[in-house]
């Protein structure tokens, strides 16, 4: 009853008004239609890598357009990125066999060194790669935990490694500039930790190489002048405290590098989050713009306000809080 009165009070209105109701029916059935087809029509929404859920107001847009394009990441079966989707370690692995070639510095004889990764498991041959090139290590056990999520903070940990990165304070205190920071990083010596108590993933640590002393300066005002990678890291993250023990001198070495992304706010790390598909993207692609396989993204794109750059004013801080 209701609805029959709405429909012919409307159509009497319309009537007096001189507008028949079919035309209106027509309007509307024309405005459906052209609706739902703009929103089917592949021109109406922009696809960033060819992926209909990533837009090109998507933060990691940049990122990710890139990478699709050098075929570094990939979508799913249903053509979808899920940039906000969490990334497991067996995704991680895969994301980082498709962007690296480094060297392989063990190699698995036969079959898997993980009692959680059998051989016909899909993510076997990527997590073997990341295992024997350094990227990513296990837990005790002989244990992969394949389908655990990456925190923010392991991903940066697994990308230092792999790329033999340590955190060189020298660096920190002579440099001014990024392009300066770059030039004077020497490679670290690592040497490979037992398991932690806490059943974090074996990690190495670097042993830096010492500043050269100049005669204006001494070994001691030298090391006095150089921050410490803690006073480092909180000079940057406002969350600082937050990052574990073992992973502090990394975050400072991929901060040093250039290779940290945070989004929405550069100066909160959020290192114990889940790090999600989009974010993966970007740490992947600054640490290949490290390697300079990819160029730095330009200066007008949106994205470029969450890398981490490293300066000279922030370097000051980390000496004087020592």
């Amino acid at each position: 009853m209701l609805h029959h009165f709405n429909y012919s009070s409307l159509g009497a209105t319309l009537l007096a008004l001189g507008i028949g109701v079919s035309s209106v029916v027509g309007w509307v059935t024309s405005h459906r239609a052209s609706t739902a087809f703009a929103q089917e029509s592949p021109t109406a929404t922009p696809k960033v890598g060819g992926f209909p859920d990533v837009t090109p107001d998507y933060w990691a847009s940049p990122f990710i357009r890139v990478l699709a394009e050098q075929n570094i990441i990939q979508g799913y079966l249903d053509g979808t990125f899920r940039p906000e989707q969490p990334v497991d370690r067996d995704e991680f692995a895969a994301m980082i066999r498709q962007a690296f070639n480094q060297e392989r510095e063990k190699t698995i004889p036969s079959g898997s060194v993980f009692n959680d990764v059998p051989n016909n498991y899909w993510a076997a041959p990527p997590i073997e790669e990341a295992y024997e090139t350094g990227f990513m290590t296990g837990f005790p056990g002989r244990l992969f935990l394949p389908q655990q999520e990456v925190s923010r903070v392991q991903a940066i940990v697994s990308l230092t490694n792999g790329l033999e990165l340590g955190y060189n304070p020298a660096t920190t205190a002579a440099a001014t500039t990024p392009a300066q920071q770059r030039r004077a990083s020497k490679k670290p010596i690592f040497f490979p930790l037992a398991f932690s108590a806490l059943m974090e993933p074996v990690l190495k640590t670097a042993t830096l190489i010492p500043a050269a002393v100049t005669p204006a300066t001494t070994a001691t005002d030298s090391k006095a002048a150089e921050p410490a990678a803690p006073d480092y890291v909180q000079s940057y993250y406002q969350d600082a405290e937050q990052i574990p023990d073992y992973a502090v001198e990394k975050v400072a070495a991929a901060t040093q590098e250039g290779m940290v992304v945070n989004y929405p706010n550069p100066k909160v790390l959020n290192p114990n989050d889940p790090l999600n598909r989009g974010a993966a993207a970007a740490l992947i692609y600054q640490a290949l713009v490290r390697q300079g396989k990819l160029q730095p993204l330009a200066e007008n794109e949106e994205a470029n306000q969450y890398v981490v750059v490293p300066t000279s004013e922030n370097n000051q801080n980390a000496q004087a809080a020592r």
